[in-house]
């Protein structure tokens, strides 16, 4: 099987994809319509009222970005109309039973549809538990609906995360769950159960406090987990694919090297650095720094003026600990021998030219990508959109730097 070969399976192929206007799918989106002109209809189901909202939302938050560049040149005058005879939006909500359309609607694309992408989720690792059930877990169920329903439907592919596999160490092979199943031995995990107390429990501790009980370490991997398992008990005989990603970063090559979208994980530690909003930064202890020390302004407060806002840090520090100290500590190795099996039956022309559908981690010089590729690039994101001037204007803005600060003497006291 060759590159030739996929992208021909793609050629007048209606595709139904959520969360188009996420990172990873509006990637998606861009790489279908580049490498694949021919498509049938790319159906983008997102959060709207109406159509009109829903056209605006794809729009900007979709079109209308740089990463869409590529596309742009290629097609010259003829780019918009391309768009519009390419793209549908469709006003809906995962959250939803029939994902919110209009049974007219679903009558109209269950004939049309032949492959689903099912990329819609809440990432957030400290979500409202209801929030994250609704989107995560019970959004997976009504989409697995929507396919039922589509005639000639010849997959339904789910993004996860391979991070359901919680804290387990070891070889983690890639397996379905079982219904029902906690991580810990000894627990069973009611989905119904959950979803009979959704609206009478809306609190984040307890998304976290469930996740630790069954033995995942918040409440995104305890909700994609449990995603998984409802797929497994509605798929019956659906052609379904779930794909595990780790964690995912700017563009490596293409459509252009560094293209991302907001300040995530550790972007917003070198972001501040680079605009002199840092008081510190994780270094060798022994280097001499250009730097005026503004000590005694700090001793000249009272203790008492300072002690509610240290202990606000402090309990945020204890829950940033949390949070991440399984991802710090992890001591599981991914069995990837599917995508190992998916790179053999792809020609060598292929895997030489790389330009089609490369994905071969062990390719890419990381140091190189990071120190010339991502960091410039999270640097520009935020640079071209004012982001640490309007973050820093909002009190929340200097509430988040203080909370920043407090996560670097996290870091050095684990790691230094």
């Amino acid at each position: 099987m060759d590159a030739a070969a996929v992208i021909g399976c793609l050629r007048d192929r209606s595709i139904l994809i959520t969360g188009s206007t996420g990172f990873l799918g509006k990637m998606l989106v861009e790489k279908i319509l580049r490498v694949q002109p021919d498509v049938g209809k790319l159906y983008l189901l997102v959060r709207a009222p109406d159509a009109a909202s829903a056209e605006h939302r794809v729009l900007t938050k979709v079109v209308e970005t740089t990463l869409f560049d590529v596309l742009r040149t290629k097609h010259g005058a003829d780019f918009n109309s391309f768009i519009k005879n390419k793209i549908s939006p469709l006003p809906g909500d995962i959250t939803k039973e029939t994902c919110a359309l209009r049974d007219s609607m679903v009558e109209q694309i269950s004939k049309e549809i032949h492959v689903i992408v099912s990329v819609a989720a809440t990432t957030s690792f400290y979500e409202r538990y209801d929030v994250a059930l609704a989107s995560n877990t019970l959004g997976v169920a009504h989409v697995c609906d929507l396919a039922k329903k589509c005639a000639n439907l010849k997959m339904l592919l789910h993004v996860s995360t391979a991070f359901v596999a919680g804290e387990q160490e070891g070889l983690l092979v890639e397996k379905p769950f079982d219904v029902g199943k906690a991580l810990k031995k000894d627990y069973n995990l009611d989905i119904q159960s959950s979803d009979d107390k959704i609206e009478k429990r809306k609190m984040k501790k307890l998304g976290l406090k469930r996740a630790r009980h069954f033995g995942w370490p918040n409440v995104y991997s305890l909700t994609k987990s449990m995603g998984e398992m409802l797929l497994g008990t509605l798929e019956r005989d659906l052609p379904v694919v779930i794909v595990r990603p780790s964690i995912i970063s700017s563009t490596f090559q293409e459509p252009m090297p560094g293209w991302t979208e907001g300040t995530r994980t550790m972007d917003m530690l070198y972001v501040t650095y680079n605009d002199q909003k840092l008081p510190c930064f994780i270094g060798e202890r022994n280097v001499i720094v250009d730097v005026t020390l503004h000590v005694m302004g700090v001793f000249g407060h009272s203790l008492s003026q300072h002690y509610n806002k240290l202990k606000r840090g402090y309990n945020f520090l204890i829950l940033v600990a949390e949070l991440y100290a399984p991802y710090a500590f992890f001591k599981g190795c991914f069995d990837d021998t599917n995508m190992r099996n998916l790179w053999a039956i792809t020609s060598e022309d292929q895997l030489k030219d790389g330009s089609t559908f490369d994905c071969d981690p062990a390719c890419i010089d990381w140091g190189s990508y990071l120190i010339n590729t991502h960091i410039p690039a999270a640097l520009t994101y935020a640079r071209n959109n004012n982001w640490m001037n309007k973050a820093y204007r909002s009190a929340q803005g200097r509430r988040n730097y203080k909370n920043l600060y407090l996560i670097i003497i996290m870091y050095v006291l684990l790691f230094m």
